[in-house]
């Protein structure tokens, strides 16, 4: 008597986990593995439709091939682009996010987009099948994975927007906005929201027109006569982003960007912000000069890496660490333009800002 497809499944599936129950204490990230198994449990008690069921088994899908394709990719920075579906090759915006996509490249950063034709068409085309990446959605109408990207491994086709976008930023160490439509502005407000809030970055954030454009010039005009004078967001915000049209500011602000800065992360109630060189004592006096309104308490202060970064592949950079109010984000871009300025990287960081 041969037994069903379902039971089949289920038997796997039952040796699958007693065998991940057994090597649970060995792995690297069990306490996580183990906080997700029992979430998948608690739910599996509660009175949750059959839809949430869908939805949870379809994002973790999704979620699991972002994360498989990505681990391989995490030492190099990738500018993610954003911008219209509906743009077409002979349109100005196209020209220049082909353009744009070509420069940073040739730079050795890598480019995502969201894997549609227009201007994310446009992106994959200036990099190259070679260094792009396409996170497509599954749609019923324009989102056809386009030419450069279609058939290739680095593309992915995700089910939600939600999952989509968690990877686009995610795993970008910069974002490049063009013209588009509703998506296109809901990324834009998505990646300030984040940006200010600090779920996001820091990463530099460029809103490009072509030249002579003013999407985006028109767009900074409503932000300062609506929203900044209105007292809706502080004048320190427009930190997090800057507005173009020369190709040579907007691949500029990313480059700079990474000169001496190289990333941060909390331990505790601590920022600490990693940094390719080391800065001065005298510029160390300046940053706290310039920055103490950000500091919750203590002071701006070197460090090397903390205990809690034991396994930490940065463990081998200089490090500053401050108490911030984590609320100032505009004025902590202030202070990363700053840094590295005041900063002195090595020829090989100022030939490779994509290094990561």
């Amino acid at each position: 008597m041969t037994s069903s497809p379902s039971f089949d499944i289920l038997e796997s599936l039952d040796a699958d986990i007693t065998q991940l129950i057994e090597r649970l204490p060995t792995l690297k990230n069990r306490q996580f593995i183990q906080q997700a198994l029992a979430t998948i449990v608690r739910l599996a008690d509660s009175e949750i439709d059959r839809l949430d069921w869908k939805i949870l088994s379809a994002a973790l899908a999704d979620m699991e091939r972002g994360f498989k394709l990505f681990y391989d990719y995490r030492h190099v920075r990738k500018v993610t682009i954003f911008g219209s579906a509906r743009t077409s090759p002979d349109n100005p915006e196209y020209h220049m996010a082909r353009d744009f996509a070509r420069s940073v490249a040739q730079m050795g950063f890598m480019v995502m987009t969201g894997g549609g034709g227009g201007i994310m068409q446009a992106g994959n085309e200036g990099a190259g099948n070679e260094n792009s990446f396409g996170l497509n959605i599954q749609l019923p109408f324009e989102q056809q994975a386009n030419p450069v990207v279609h058939g290739d491994p680095k593309l992915i086709h995700f089910k939600y927007f939600f999952t989509r976008k968690l990877f686009l930023l995610k795993e970008s160490d910069a974002v490049a906005l063009f013209l588009g439509g509703f998506r296109t502005n809901d990324e834009t407000f998505e990646c300030m929201t984040l940006s200010q809030t600090g779920k996001f970055g820091p990463v530099p954030v460029v809103l490009i027109d072509a030249p002579g454009g003013d999407y985006w010039s028109a767009w900074s005009e409503y932000v300062d006569q609506q929203l900044i004078a209105k007292g809706l967001v502080s004048r320190e915000d427009t930190s997090l982003y800057t507005v173009t049209d020369d190709l040579t500011v907007a691949c500029n602000a990313i480059t700079q960007f990474y000169q001496v800065y190289h990333s941060c992360r909390y331990v505790g109630d601590l920022l600490v912000i990693r940094l390719k060189t080391d800065i001065s004592d005298a510029d160390l006096e300046q940053l706290n000069a310039d920055f103490s309104d950000i500091l919750v308490k203590g002071r701006i202060e070197k460090s090397q890496v903390l205990p809690q970064e034991a396994q930490d592949e940065t463990y081998n950079l200089p490090r500053l660490v401050l108490y911030f109010n984590q609320r100032d984000l505009g004025r902590l871009y202030q202070m990363i333009a700053t840094i590295n300025k005041i900063g002195h990287p090595s020829p090989e960081d100022r030939a490779h800002p994509e290094l990561k």
